[in-house]
């Protein structure tokens, strides 16, 4: 009975879970897509097609750099590709008014 008790409150601290929560159902309401979520899946499309075999384990939103007429969105993707992980940084330029994809840019980490 305290192997549960600890369990269940290890489970409540890392879902953030908590008995108010659950009542007011906040828990279970739905947070807003974040503005860089598009970038992100074009990222990850990059990525595969550039590893068609490989996969993609994590990746991270870096930043965004707001330039003069253009903005790059910056991220850094964990990938296994014939069993080898490695990092894969990809730089999405887009025209900042029309959101136009000017360019991407992919290089694979030092280690």
């Amino acid at each position: 009975m305290k192997k549960l008790m600890i369990s269940l409150m290890v489970l409540m601290i890392l879902t953030e879970y908590t008995p108010i929560r659950a009542i007011t159902g906040e828990a279970f309401a739905e947070r807003p897509e974040p503005a860089y979520a598009k970038w992100g899946r074009l990222a990850m499309e990059t990525a595969k097609e550039k590893y068609p075999r490989a996969k993609i384990l994590d990746y991270l939103h870096i930043g965004r750099e707001k330039g003069q007429t253009t903005d790059i969105e910056r991220f850094k993707l964990w990938v296994e590709d014939g069993g080898k992980e490695f990092g894969l940084y990809i730089d999405i330029e887009f025209d900042s008014k029309t959101d136009r994809v000017v360019r991407i840019n992919t290089r694979k980490s030092a280690n």
